[in-house]
């Protein structure tokens, strides 16, 4: 187990970070962890111990939105996701991790900053469906970006956000959409070497504070309305596209 106070004392924040994040806040801050972690541990390993607390919160994500989803969603972005997966696995050894979040860092800015200027522009707002050539592909790239550094939130946010979906329909469906990628991750994870015993018992100490955000993310989206949860995920949608394109380079 790391046993390092400086990796605790970034790691706790950011697990109550993601936790908050994908307690109802749209997935917006749930790709921070692996840079944070970065802090005091290599990229991958970060990814690795994360992986296990992200799955917890996922379950509790299941069971706080149950019964809300859009079933027309999942069923164009799910398979999509597991081809991305397998994707990533595949280039697990070609492609580094700034190559990876410098290509989804420069797709959220740019398509954040897009809707700024709509915004300002006072252009109506055009309200979107699903998609299944949409879908197939931002689903896709979900689930590549993912699997390498857990940042399949921008591609998500980024299709489902224009179709304008009540917010707590829009949680639900990302809920299980992050539940089916982050459990089928463990498969390719184990199988490249990625749980040793210490990164596991690392995990284990953490997941104590993964219920602890979930559900004050919980409280935090029964208490912001439509607009405001929409400007918030936005919001950080840009912020972390800035992120990832300030660590790529």
């Amino acid at each position: 187990m790391i046993d390092d106070p400086l990796f605790y004392l970034v790691a706790i924040p950011a697990v109550l970070i993601v936790g908050i994040s994908k307690g109802g806040m749209g997935g917006g801050l749930g790709m921070v962890a692996v840079p944070i972690l970065s802090l005091a541990i290599p990229p991958f390993q970060a990814a690795a111990i994360m992986l296990p607390i992200l799955c917890v919160m996922d379950l509790i994500g299941l069971w706080g939105f149950r019964g809300h989803y859009d079933k027309t969603n999942l069923k164009i972005i799910l398979p999509a996701a597991i081809v991305g997966i397998l994707l990533g696995a595949l280039s697990f050894s070609h492609l580094t991790e700034n190559h990876i979040k410098l290509m989804i860092g420069l797709i959220a800015t740019l398509f954040t900053l897009n809707y700024g200027y709509q915004k300002l522009r006072k252009a109506p707002e055009k309200v979107t469906q699903a998609n299944r050539l949409k879908g197939s592909f931002w689903g896709m790239l979900a689930g590549f970006t993912s699997f390498s550094v857990h940042a399949g939130g921008p591609p998500m946010n980024i299709y489902m956000l224009p179709q304008k979906l009540d917010k707590t329909l829009f949680v639900g469906t990302t809920v299980i959409f992050f539940a089916v990628v982050n459990f089928t991750k463990l498969i390719p994870y184990a199988w490249l070497g990625l749980f040793d015993s210490a990164n596991l018992m690392t995990s284990l100490m953490l997941l104590i504070f993964a219920p602890i955000g979930v559900y004050f993310g919980m409280y935090l989206h029964k208490k912001i309305n439509d607009f405001w949860f929409y400007m918030a995920c936005y919001g950080l949608l840009f912020i972390t596209g800035i992120k990832l394109i300030v660590e790529a380079i």
